[in-house]
């Protein structure tokens, strides 16, 4: 007779249950999330890289004017900060789109990996536009105000990015939920 301990399944000291096949069960119901969050995260370097390149005070590509160029141009400061601030809604709203297309992009988890990867890219992005500042864009002279070397001035926009992944798939699950046709044993249920 065979004991009972080496019938059920392997259970590890801590009382876990790790039977092979339970845990690729497991494997095979929810797809790999990582991917998924180290994409999102690396999607920062280059957010931060076009924010230089466009905002005034880096390269200076949506303008061009060359009164824009440099920050100590005090008008310079809040223009940088709302390019960054249009980046980050951009991605934001395009992370909540392909998070909507994924098979498991209604559950819970993975819409707190999403927001949480989505801050950290921002911080990524802003971290990056500034390094693209002091290596491209050379050095300069912060005696008068931080904020003439290429900054941000205004951190809440840092908030921008996983608020508008939330938001944006909290109102693409609205329409989906507000689209979907009617349960029709639901509505013969009602009806004498």
């Amino acid at each position: 007779m065979t004991p009972p301990a080496a019938a059920a399944s392997f259970r590890r000291h801590d009382g876990v249950d790790a039977s092979p096949a339970r845990s690729s069960r497991r494997r095979e119901r929810s797809p790999r999330s990582w991917p998924w969050v180290a994409g999102v995260v690396a999607s920062g370097v280059p957010a931060g890289v076009l924010w230089w390149l466009l905002a005034p005070g880096g390269l200076n590509l949506v303008t061009g004017d060359a009164a824009l160029a440099s920050g100590t141009n005090t008008e310079v400061w809040l223009p940088r900060d709302l390019v960054l601030a249009g980046l980050f809604l951009v991605a934001g709203c395009l992370v909540a789109v392909l998070l909507a297309g994924r098979k498991d992009g209604g559950s819970d988890r993975m819409l707190a990996l999403t927001v949480a990867a989505s801050g950290a890219a921002a911080g990524l992005a802003w971290q990056t536009g500034l390094l693209a500042g002091l290596w491209i864009g050379g050095p300069q002279d912060t005696s008068a105000s931080v904020s003439v070397a290429f900054s941000l001035r205004s951190y809440p926009v840092l908030l921008l990015w996983p608020a508008a992944a939330a938001g944006g798939y909290f109102a693409i699950s609205l329409l989906e939920l507000l689209h979907r046709p009617r349960d029709r044993r639901a509505d013969t249920g009602h009806r004498v």
